[in-house]
């Protein structure tokens, strides 16, 4: 497919995820690096209570409230 045409799909709407090769794609800026933090009992205790009522674990919970914290 010539660049033009490409374009002239994307541009009028057209689906162009056939003719796209995502076996390499990537995010950026996904990659991940640990960080360790140390809660009182009693946050813990209450993470652990809203995780469950979400059906999350604690670490995803974490990481949604932050995520959602800075605008992500």
């Amino acid at each position: 497919m010539k660049t033009h045409d490409f374009d002239a799909k994307f541009d009028d709407g057209d689906d162009i995820t056939p003719v796209l090769d995502l076996s390499r794609a990537r995010r950026p800026n996904d990659a991940t690096r640990r960080v360790n933090v140390d809660f009182p009992a009693w946050v813990v205790d209450g993470l652990d209570r809203e995780a469950r009522h979400l059906g999350v674990t604690r670490q995803s919970l974490i990481k949604i409230w932050i995520a959602d914290r800075l605008g992500k």
